[in-house]
């Protein structure tokens, strides 16, 4: 099993923000719920190149609700990336808002600010993060042929793993429970089919008989394919009782991240079945955002 420790000296535990952080965000900060300072679990990661202590400024905004998020959350935190948690609450349609388009025209979470710079995408998050710090290379190799396995699998997950995913959460749980929508029983069946479908093809095209999704150790692609499976699975699917390969890999993937923090980045979506359900504003809000979930 690949170690998920991260090497290199001791460092210094990151320095308080300075009373100015506010600025690096203006306006665009005060329509969503406070800042939070999240503290790393070991000492924080030094930029690639850098002996000094890293400049503060890394923003996340973030909602542990989704997926990708989480992978994004696990990761700056397991790697002691120091960084500001700006929450935007998906489902009060905070990312369709104007103050937050200003930082991802996308209007969709995750989202980095990083100084005067800006990302979206998750992928493409994790791996702006993965070059920038000196995390330990199994998370996205500098070895061209492991790196490029990590690849294959970003680039499938995204029309497959992901989208079966998310509407088998949506179907089985939030249109009925959230929304007040009853799902139409074949067109649940037909999404859980397809998402039994790229359940098997995690296991026999990039699981195989690995310890991890891209080879022997840990990485990024395990990050976001494990945060994808718990989201039907927070709706009540099976995912893993009759798949005992998968149920392997989900404990080694625990393992390496650590329990506490697997399940800290996913308290908020385990809880999901228990909101009440949405007023008539947030219904109409989420409506045209969602319905493509049912076709």
């Amino acid at each position: 099993m690949g170690g998920g420790g991260c090497g290199g000296a001791h460092t210094p535990p990151a320095q308080p923000l300075s009373p100015g952080w506010r600025s690096a965000v203006g306006s665009v900060a005060r329509p969503f719920l406070p800042a939070v300072r999240v503290p790393s679990l070991i000492p924080w990661a030094r930029p690639r190149g850098r002996s000094a202590a890293p400049a503060m400024g890394l923003e996340l905004y973030l909602d542990l609700l989704s997926q990708p998020c989480r992978a994004v959350y696990i990761f700056a935190k397991k790697n002691g990336i120091p960084f500001e948690l700006r929450p935007v609450e998906l489902l009060k349609g905070q990312h369709h808002s104007d103050a937050f388009a200003q930082v991802n025209r996308l209007k969709k979470v995750p989202a980095l600010k990083d100084g005067d710079f800006t990302l979206a995408e998750s992928v493409a998050i994790l791996l702006y993060l993965s070059r920038k710090y000196e995390v330990p290379d199994h998370w996205y190799p500098q070895d061209l042929q492991a790196c490029a396995r990590v690849d294959e699998y970003l680039a499938w997950q995204h029309t497959a793993l992901r989208n079966s995913c998310t509407r088998a959460m949506w179907q089985k749980m939030m249109f009925p429970v959230f929304l007040g929508e009853q799902v139409p029983p074949e067109t649940l069946a037909s999404t859980l089919a397809e998402l039994d479908r790229c359940l098997q093809l995690l296991e026999d095209k990039f699981l195989k008989d690995q310890d991890f999704v891209a080879g022997p150790h840990i990485s990024v692609a395990d990050l976001v394919a494990i945060t994808e499976l718990m989201h039907p699975v927070s709706a009540g699917c099976q995912v893993f009782k009759s798949r005992p390969k998968l149920a392997a890999w989900r404990q080694r993937v625990e393992a390496e991240v650590g329990k506490d923090l697997f399940q800290e980045a996913h308290a908020a979506v385990m809880k999901v079945k228990d909101l009440p359900p949405a007023d008539p504003a947030i219904k109409e809000k989420l409506k045209s955002s969602v319905q493509v979930l049912l076709q």
